[in-house]
């Protein structure tokens, strides 16, 4: 039986998960691939910092560490910005060993970028967690194309907003306080910026659209507007009207191939597939030419979704080497 050997980039919440879901999986995973997993490397900042406990497995602080061990099959990126991200996951492509990613920052930049650099390398760059955690987007609409058009995407892109927004709708109480409880629980960090200001949910959208459309907007053309000003007041009358905001990141081609998109706060009815969507559940229609609209829920992140999207990525390479290995 052979054993396939792993390394993890970062010991956050999400490194962690990922760790936690391999262990206690290992031998679902042995059963149903025929590989033993092997997590020989985790690279933190700090070694000497009290975490998690993890027999048989290094922590270390130096990345070449990991990448010069020619073991390494595959690596698990759970890092945060485009840099040192990038560099560490393109030398990695380059040695031969398949990445995984959740770095939505990295990935809405340089992601097709680094995606063709893997398929030079005749290795796979995987990147399910960097949009909607739990929710398999990226696999479904890699599944779509090769028998059909994508035409929009839409949806509830950022849990924290969509919090904050229920919690404002069903407590009546105001953005501030909203905001509070989401920290409090984890679901936004200190500085929220990026999630309440809509940038989050902008570069989850730009990955998007680099799979279904090849390509994307000028980021300069797609106006970015956060629920920072939805008001108490505006919430209390839209829901006196049975409409309720959503914070919506939306993508669409026109017949000529012209990409245009938005991310911000729209009212919409009971009759919109994401009217019940609440909470830090994420949503994302998908219209086709032959399938029409297709919708998928789910929880968009924390240590299990986006982890358990880690590892379904990781199984999908496994079953494509495993096929390779059949077939030679």
């Amino acid at each position: 039986m052979s054993s396939i050997k792993v390394a993890i980039l970062g010991f956050g919440t999400v490194g962690e998960g990922i760790y936690r879901i391999l262990n206690e999986r290992k031998e679902d995973i042995q059963q149903e691939t025929g590989h033993t997993i092997d997590i020989v490397s985790i690279l933190v900042r700090d070694t000497s910092k009290e975490r998690l406990a993890t027999p048989e497995t290094k922590f270390t602080d130096d990345v070449q560490e990991i990448l010069s061990n020619p073991a390494i099959d595959v690596i698990f990126e759970a890092i945060v910005g485009e840099e040192p991200a990038f560099r560490y996951l393109t030398e990695a492509i380059d040695k031969g060993i398949h990445v995984i990613t959740a770095n939505k920052t990295m990935f809405a930049k340089r992601g097709q970028e680094l995606a063709r650099h893997a398929e030079s390398r005749d290795v796979q760059a995987r990147y399910e967690a960097t949009t909607a955690g739990g929710v398999p987007i990226i696999r479904t609409i890699t599944s779509l194309l090769p028998a059909d058009r994508v035409r929009r995407i839409r949806g509830i892109l950022n849990g924290t907003s969509n919090f904050i927004l229920t919690k404002m709708r069903e407590e009546e109480v105001s953005f501030e306080v909203a905001l509070k409880e989401a920290q409090a629980l984890g679901y936004a960090e200190a500085d929220p910026t990026d999630d309440i200001g809509g940038k989050d949910a902008f570069r989850k959208l730009m990955i998007l659209s680099g799979l279904a459309f090849g390509s994307q907007p000028d980021w300069q053309d797609v106006p970015i507007v956060g629920i920072d000003e939805v008001t108490i007041e505006g919430v209390k009358d839209a829901a006196a009207g049975n409409l309720r905001y959503r914070h919506v990141a939306d993508i669409i081609v026109d017949d000529s191939g012209m990409l245009s998109g938005s991310v911000g706060p729209v009212l919409i009815g009971a009759d919109h597939p994401l009217y019940s969507v609440d909470g830090v559940d994420n949503a994302i229609i998908v219209d086709t030419d032959h399938l029409g609209s297709l919708t998928l829920i789910g929880p968009g992140a924390g240590m299990y979704p986006t982890g358990s999207a880690m590892v379904g990525d990781f199984l999908q390479i496994i079953g494509k080497r495993q096929a390779v290995v059949v077939t030679s």
